[in-house]
């Protein structure tokens, strides 16, 4: 009891060092006013909460690896469960934007694109364990490449789709090549770097991006019919074509169900490499790289197709970004995205797909829910993955390896071993 009582008190103290400056300072004009009624209250609610509810927590902690549970969580899930429940999800999810409104669809596309961005750096981070900090600038650059394709080449939708997707790959392996030497801290410097310079040119070259301004991006049509009310890129409108009544909701369903399908498409991608050599190869290169060295596994082309697939991806959701709004510029494309994106990858779990999806929908749906406490909606984001990371330390999805057991080709070779060895132990002895 004692003991509980000295731990909560020091989770009350540092809730309330935490708290103060941010709930307890408030800007009055020029000059600073302390109201400490709110960080109190909230040091006084984790007090007590830690006192109530430490018990309980350390009994609903998970093991260790290596127990019984762990063991018993490698096969809880049968290959028709797992199947059932994909089928579900899949028709709850393409069913879904025929009853949602066009702010619920415009979170649930959101969403998606933040999928797909978690997607590809789960490749780089995840995968192959390149910490990289500057992935929007990927991202930036399959939007980009949509929009100014467009405003300088009328570039359709469809024709941006794979040159986006290629180009951000491209610039995903010329980053590749100065930062092969380069491990944690410092890989995580310049890629860092490389965001903030992408994002600088974009904001700097006026005369080609718009500079602040930036520079519009048109709605994709589907086999020249356009979702307007009018056409504006001269082809026909879809109602009129359809002959019925117009609906801003129409363009909006069709963005869904074509993000959707792309997603499952990368989804199952992403599986697929996962299973085959050069997944393996990412793997064992983010366990040790020495290692893999010296087997003769070549780490340069390893990386490189880390960063240029991981890129290839973030530039899918670029362009899909870029049809969405409308609209794009250089303030879509801060830091915060890539930090955004790299905290889905780690609260869903490094290396894990289903991980990485429940985590995106999670980060983009639960702000949108707590708009109405806008002044604390960060606050509870915040401590919502503290308290995952604290109860699930390796993410929401814990990857579990493939285990393989020896099977003796020769059963009856085998059986006459083990009652030779029985019979040597009870001294007798055999026929």
């Amino acid at each position: 009891m004692k003991k509980g009582l000295v731990s909560a008190l020091w989770a009350g103290l540092v809730a309330l060092l935490l708290f103060a400056p941010i709930t307890g300072v408030v800007l009055s004009g020029y000059q600073m006013e302390w109201h400490w009624q709110r960080p109190l209250w909230l040091a006084g609610a984790v007090f007590l909460g830690y006192l109530l509810f430490a018990p309980l927590w350390n009994r609903l902690r998970p093991v260790g690896q290596g127990t019984a549970r762990a063991q018993r969580g490698a096969s809880a899930t049968s290959p028709g469960r797992r199947k059932i429940g994909i089928g579900l999800a899949l028709l709850v999810a393409f069913l879904l934007p025929f009853w949602l409104g066009k702010y619920g669809l415009s979170v649930a596309t959101l969403a998606l694109i933040y999928i797909l961005l978690a997607l590809g750096l789960n490749i780089v981070v995840g995968l192959a364990g390149l910490l990289d900090l500057g992935f929007v600038a990927f991202y930036a650059v399959g939007a980009y490449s949509y929009a100014l394709g467009y405003h300088y080449f009328q570039m359709s939708f469809w024709l941006a789709l794979p040159f986006g997707a290629l180009l951000a790959a491209g610039f995903g392996m010329l980053l590749g090549f100065p930062v092969l030497r380069l491990h944690g801290d410092y890989l995580a410097i310049v890629t860092l770097g490389f965001g903030e310079i992408i994002r600088l040119i974009l904001n700097n070259w006026v005369s080609l991006t718009g500079g602040p301004n930036g520079v519009s991006a048109p709605f994709p049509t589907l086999f020249g019919l356009e979702f307007n009310r009018r056409a504006k890129q001269g082809g026909v409108p879809l109602h009129e074509y359809l002959g019925i009544e117009y609906s801003a909701n129409h363009r909006a369903i069709f963005l869904y169900l074509l993000l959707l399908l792309v997603v499952c498409a990368m989804i199952a991608v992403v599986v697929r490499l996962k299973r085959m050599p050069i997944g393996r190869t990412w793997e064992a290169l983010r366990e040790n790289e020495i290692a893999c060295r010296s087997l003769g596994i070549n780490h340069v082309t390893v990386k490189l197709s880390a960063f240029g697939l991981g890129a290839l991806v973030g530039g899918l959701g670029g362009v899909f970004f870029a049809a969405s709004q409308g609209f794009v510029n250089p303030t879509s494309f801060t830091f915060f995205e890539s930090a955004h994106v790299l905290a889905i990858v780690v609260l869903g779990g490094m290396g894990s797909t289903t991980g990485v999806i429940v985590a995106a929908l999670l980060l983009t749906i639960l702000p949108e829910m707590l708009r109405d406490f806008a002044d604390y909606r960060v606050l509870v984001v915040g401590i919502a993955m503290v308290l995952v990371m604290i109860w699930r330390p390796r993410g929401l999805r814990q990857r579990r390896r493939p285990v393989f057991q020896m099977v003796d080709p020769d059963p009856m070779r085998s059986s006459l071993a083990g009652t030779a060895s029985v019979s040597a132990g009870q001294g007798g002895r055999m026929p």
